[in-house]
Protein backbone atom coordinates (compact mmCIF):
# COMPACT_ATOMS: atom_id res chain seq x y z
CA UNK A 1 0.00 0.00 0.00
CA UNK A 2 2.98 2.57 0.60
CA UNK A 3 4.41 1.85 -2.76
CA UNK A 4 1.19 2.38 -4.40
CA UNK A 5 -0.16 5.80 -2.32
CA UNK A 6 3.82 6.81 -3.15
CA UNK A 7 3.39 6.21 -7.13
CA UNK A 8 0.03 7.42 -7.22
CA UNK A 9 1.49 10.41 -5.49
CA UNK A 10 4.56 10.58 -7.90
CA UNK A 11 2.00 10.36 -10.66
CA UNK A 12 -0.34 12.95 -9.38
CA UNK A 13 2.65 15.64 -8.97
CA UNK A 14 4.09 14.59 -12.43
CA UNK A 15 0.21 15.17 -13.81
CA UNK A 16 0.15 18.59 -12.10
CA UNK A 17 3.47 19.91 -13.66
CA UNK A 18 2.02 18.70 -17.40
CA UNK A 19 -0.85 21.07 -16.57
CA UNK A 20 0.97 23.80 -15.42
CA UNK A 21 3.14 23.45 -18.22
CA UNK A 22 -0.10 23.24 -20.67
CA UNK A 23 -1.86 26.02 -18.86
CA UNK A 24 1.59 28.36 -19.27
CA UNK A 25 2.06 27.36 -22.92
CA UNK A 26 -1.81 28.04 -23.50
CA UNK A 27 -1.43 31.46 -21.82
CA UNK A 28 1.78 32.48 -23.46
CA UNK A 29 -0.12 31.51 -26.80
CA UNK A 30 -3.53 33.25 -26.29
CA UNK A 31 -1.44 36.49 -25.17
CA UNK A 32 0.74 36.32 -28.51
CA UNK A 33 -2.98 35.84 -29.91
CA UNK A 34 -4.03 39.37 -27.84
CA UNK A 35 -0.49 41.05 -28.69
CA UNK A 36 -1.07 40.40 -32.88
CA UNK A 37 -4.95 41.62 -33.07
CA UNK A 38 -3.55 44.66 -31.45
CA UNK A 39 -0.74 44.97 -33.76
CA UNK A 40 -2.95 44.80 -36.54
CA UNK A 41 -5.50 47.14 -35.31
CA UNK A 42 -2.79 49.23 -34.91
CA UNK A 43 -1.41 48.70 -38.64
CA UNK A 44 -5.44 49.16 -39.91
CA UNK A 45 -4.91 52.66 -37.94
CA UNK A 46 -2.16 53.68 -39.12
CA UNK A 47 -3.88 53.21 -43.04
CA UNK A 48 -7.14 54.85 -41.83
CA UNK A 49 -5.11 57.93 -41.12
CA UNK A 50 -2.96 58.49 -44.24
CA UNK A 51 -6.18 57.65 -46.00
CA UNK A 52 -7.46 60.13 -44.10
CA UNK A 53 -5.22 63.12 -44.56
CA UNK A 54 -5.29 62.80 -48.26
CA UNK A 55 -9.13 63.03 -48.15
CA UNK A 56 -8.66 66.21 -46.12
CA UNK A 57 -6.12 67.54 -48.78
CA UNK A 58 -8.43 66.82 -51.72
CA UNK A 59 -10.55 69.86 -51.66
CA UNK A 60 -7.76 72.13 -51.44
CA UNK A 61 -5.86 70.86 -54.04
CA UNK A 62 -9.35 70.97 -56.13
CA UNK A 63 -9.93 74.82 -55.39
CA UNK A 64 -6.90 75.46 -56.46
CA UNK A 65 -6.17 74.38 -59.53
CA UNK A 66 -9.87 75.72 -60.55
CA UNK A 67 -8.16 78.79 -60.23
CA UNK A 68 -5.85 77.78 -63.09
CA UNK A 69 -7.50 79.31 -66.38
CA UNK A 70 -9.03 76.25 -68.72
CA UNK A 71 -8.59 73.88 -66.58
CA UNK A 72 -9.72 70.43 -68.04
CA UNK A 73 -12.88 70.29 -66.11
CA UNK A 74 -13.11 66.27 -66.52
CA UNK A 75 -10.11 66.04 -64.44
CA UNK A 76 -11.67 68.08 -61.84
CA UNK A 77 -14.81 66.17 -61.97
CA UNK A 78 -12.79 62.83 -61.69
CA UNK A 79 -11.17 63.56 -58.68
CA UNK A 80 -14.08 65.11 -57.10
CA UNK A 81 -16.46 61.84 -57.99
CA UNK A 82 -13.70 59.83 -56.41
CA UNK A 83 -13.58 61.36 -53.06
CA UNK A 84 -17.68 61.13 -53.17
CA UNK A 85 -17.09 57.46 -53.67
CA UNK A 86 -14.17 57.00 -50.42
CA UNK A 87 -16.68 58.85 -48.59
CA UNK A 88 -19.68 56.28 -48.95
CA UNK A 89 -17.29 53.64 -48.35
CA UNK A 90 -15.63 54.78 -44.94
CA UNK A 91 -15.25 51.39 -43.29
CA UNK A 92 -16.36 50.85 -39.99
CA UNK A 93 -14.63 51.37 -36.56
CA UNK A 94 -12.27 48.81 -35.39
CA UNK A 95 -10.77 45.57 -38.00
CA UNK A 96 -12.35 45.35 -41.07
CA UNK A 97 -14.47 41.59 -41.22
CA UNK A 98 -16.05 41.90 -44.48
CA UNK A 99 -14.11 40.94 -47.18
CA UNK A 100 -16.08 42.14 -50.06
CA UNK A 101 -16.30 45.48 -48.58
CA UNK A 102 -13.15 45.77 -47.70
CA UNK A 103 -11.99 45.26 -51.27
CA UNK A 104 -14.66 47.89 -52.10
CA UNK A 105 -12.96 50.00 -50.14
CA UNK A 106 -9.50 49.44 -51.47
CA UNK A 107 -10.68 49.94 -55.50
CA UNK A 108 -11.93 53.46 -54.26
CA UNK A 109 -8.78 54.25 -52.63
CA UNK A 110 -7.13 53.06 -55.41
CA UNK A 111 -9.24 55.66 -57.79
CA UNK A 112 -8.92 57.92 -55.95
CA UNK A 113 -5.10 57.62 -55.88
CA UNK A 114 -4.97 57.46 -59.89
CA UNK A 115 -7.33 60.34 -60.20
CA UNK A 116 -5.28 62.76 -58.42
CA UNK A 117 -2.15 61.69 -60.11
CA UNK A 118 -3.83 62.37 -63.34
CA UNK A 119 -5.00 65.83 -61.89
CA UNK A 120 -1.19 66.64 -60.73
CA UNK A 121 0.17 65.26 -64.64
CA UNK A 122 -2.34 67.28 -66.21
CA UNK A 123 -1.00 70.51 -64.20
CA UNK A 124 2.13 70.22 -65.05
CA UNK A 125 0.60 72.25 -68.28
CA UNK A 126 -0.28 75.55 -66.64
CA UNK A 127 2.86 77.23 -65.63
CA UNK A 128 0.70 79.40 -62.85
CA UNK A 129 0.07 76.24 -60.92
CA UNK A 130 3.57 75.17 -61.21
CA UNK A 131 4.66 79.15 -59.71
CA UNK A 132 2.05 78.36 -56.84
CA UNK A 133 3.19 77.85 -53.57
CA UNK A 134 0.05 77.38 -52.49
CA UNK A 135 -0.14 74.17 -55.15
CA UNK A 136 3.34 73.19 -54.37
CA UNK A 137 2.72 72.91 -50.64
CA UNK A 138 -0.41 70.60 -51.34
CA UNK A 139 1.75 68.87 -54.02
CA UNK A 140 4.92 67.93 -51.38
CA UNK A 141 1.96 67.19 -49.04
CA UNK A 142 0.14 64.71 -51.19
CA UNK A 143 3.48 62.91 -52.26
CA UNK A 144 4.38 62.34 -48.56
CA UNK A 145 0.76 61.55 -47.76
CA UNK A 146 1.22 58.57 -51.06
CA UNK A 147 4.70 57.31 -49.45
CA UNK A 148 3.08 56.96 -45.92
CA UNK A 149 -0.17 55.32 -47.38
CA UNK A 150 2.62 52.67 -48.97
CA UNK A 151 4.59 51.63 -45.96
CA UNK A 152 1.48 51.88 -43.95
CA UNK A 153 0.26 49.07 -46.43
CA UNK A 154 2.76 47.11 -46.44
CA UNK A 155 2.95 47.17 -42.75
CA UNK A 156 -0.80 46.44 -42.48
CA UNK A 157 -0.08 43.19 -45.11
CA UNK A 158 2.62 42.00 -42.97
CA UNK A 159 1.19 42.26 -39.88
CA UNK A 160 -1.94 40.39 -40.78
CA UNK A 161 -0.42 37.76 -42.85
CA UNK A 162 1.67 36.78 -39.85
CA UNK A 163 -1.34 37.10 -37.05
CA UNK A 164 -3.85 34.50 -39.59
CA UNK A 165 -0.66 32.34 -39.93
CA UNK A 166 -0.52 32.38 -36.11
CA UNK A 167 -4.38 31.70 -35.34
CA UNK A 168 -4.16 28.64 -37.90
CA UNK A 169 -0.75 26.73 -36.58
CA UNK A 170 -1.35 24.01 -34.04
CA UNK A 171 -2.38 23.82 -31.44
CA UNK A 172 -2.93 27.71 -31.71
CA UNK A 173 -6.01 26.99 -33.81
CA UNK A 174 -7.85 25.42 -30.85
CA UNK A 175 -7.21 28.32 -28.84
CA UNK A 176 -8.51 30.97 -31.40
CA UNK A 177 -11.83 28.64 -31.90
CA UNK A 178 -11.78 28.82 -28.01
CA UNK A 179 -11.73 32.38 -27.60
CA UNK A 180 -12.91 34.00 -31.38
CA UNK A 181 -10.06 35.39 -32.54
CA UNK A 182 -11.46 35.43 -36.50
CA UNK A 183 -9.07 35.71 -39.66
CA UNK A 184 -8.35 39.09 -40.65
CA UNK A 185 -9.23 40.09 -44.35
CA UNK A 186 -6.26 40.88 -46.19
CA UNK A 187 -5.18 44.24 -48.80
CA UNK A 188 -5.59 42.72 -52.11
CA UNK A 189 -4.55 45.25 -55.34
CA UNK A 190 -5.27 44.77 -58.95
CA UNK A 191 -1.71 44.59 -60.85
CA UNK A 192 -2.84 48.36 -62.11
CA UNK A 193 -3.15 49.50 -58.94
CA UNK A 194 -0.28 48.13 -57.16
CA UNK A 195 1.63 50.90 -57.65
CA UNK A 196 1.58 54.37 -55.20
CA UNK A 197 0.49 57.49 -57.75
CA UNK A 198 3.60 59.72 -58.85
CA UNK A 199 3.68 62.73 -57.68
CA UNK A 200 6.92 63.83 -57.93
CA UNK A 201 7.28 66.59 -60.89
CA UNK A 202 10.37 68.36 -60.90
CA UNK A 203 8.88 71.65 -61.84
CA UNK A 204 12.05 73.93 -61.90
CA UNK A 205 12.89 71.97 -65.26
CA UNK A 206 9.85 72.69 -66.82
CA UNK A 207 9.73 75.48 -69.46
Amino acid sequence: MGNMAKGCALFGGALLVLLLLLGGCGVSKYNSMVAGQESVEGAWSGIQNQYKRRFDLVPQLVETVKGAANFEKSTITAVTEARASVGKLQMPEGLPEDPAALEAYVKAQSKLGSSLSRLLLVAENYPNLKASQNFLGLQDQLEGTENRIAVARKDYIDTVRSYNTTIRKFPNNFIASSFDFQKVPQLEFDDDVQEVPSVDFNFDNKD
